[in-house]
């Protein structure tokens, strides 16, 4: 485990969080060697395949109604090598979506690249702990275009493609950078995600009350009522939730999540109800 100290930042104006009574969808393309998958807890030997035509998938969820596409690039996130970049930069160009990507970006150079080719948001996660003034810089000459992703397990957070676990708490890295001028943070539960087991909401809970900018969910997603349970985060500051697996596998229909989490909505959060019938 990585000894590493979190130093004080000089406090800068961040984005403030605030209660919208809507949650976003927000669905997830895993790249890996150019094909869409989906890992088991983040293991690189778990592996299973989707998809061979990444834009096509992307279009599919523009048809369904997202209003915004997460990218993952996991051979980036391992090995830091833009293997993916094709497909990334043709998303990019072809979606009339705000798309944003992670995995990989540990340089200036390489995140205003990625933003250059178009896309919204590029998401910090390694870097945050190993050069945390890049995220700072970064931040200061691309208001609200960097987000920090904070992937956990066990409280602690995890780097390189969750290979490296690091001494520090998630909820103090959200701290750190919640004044920094960036526009969200990204707080994926290492243990939950890609199991459809459900959101660990206590620790989403943790994280919305440690930062001053909104927090977006990732992992467990496995049925409606998971999406549902979030809601009563919103006014905490979790204002959408990155969902993967569940739409591969049919278990949510993204059209229908949407409307179910829009403001105006009818439902009321539900119970446990599908993980007996999952």
């Amino acid at each position: 485990m990585a000894d590493i100290t979190l130093a004080p930042l000089a406090c800068r104006m961040g984005r403030a969080k605030r209660a919208t009574g809507v949650m976003e969808i927000i669905p997830a393309i895993d790249l890996l060697q150019g094909s869409c998958v989906r890992l088991h807890q983040g293991d690189y030997d778990q592996v299973t395949r989707f998809s061979d035509d990444p834009l096509a998938q992307a279009q599919q969820w523009v048809k369904q109604g997202a209003t915004r596409l997460h990218l993952v690039d996991l051979d980036g996130a391992r090995s830091g090598e833009p293997i993916n970049d094709q497909a990334v930069r043709l998303i990019a160009k072809e979606l009339s979506i705000p798309v944003q990507l992670g995995g990989g970006v540990r340089s200036l150079e390489r995140a205003e690249e990625l933003l250059s080719c178009g896309l919204d948001r590029v998401i910090l996660g390694t870097v945050a702990i190993e050069n945390p003034e890049l995220v700072m810089e970064l931040a200061s000459r691309h208001p609200h275009k960097i987000v920090v992703g904070i992937d956990a397990r066990n409280g602690f957070v995890a780097t390189r493609g969750w290979v490296e676990e690091s001494n520090v708490e998630a909820t103090a890295l959200a701290q750190r950078f919640s004044s920094a001028g960036i526009a969200a943070i990204i707080s994926t539960d290492i243990a939950t995600d890609g199991t459809l087991a459900g959101p660990n909401l206590d620790a989403l809970r943790a994280m919305a009350q440690a930062s001053e900018v909104p927090v977006i969910a990732s992992g467990g997603v496995g049925c409606m009522a998971d999406l549902l349970s979030l809601l009563a985060l919103e006014p905490l500051g979790v204002e959408g939730v990155i969902v993967g697996r569940a739409l591969y596998d049919g278990r949510v229909d993204l059209h229908e999540a949407i409307q179910a989490m829009a403001e105006g909505r009818l439902q009321d959060p539900l119970s446990d109800q599908c993980r007996t019938i999952a």
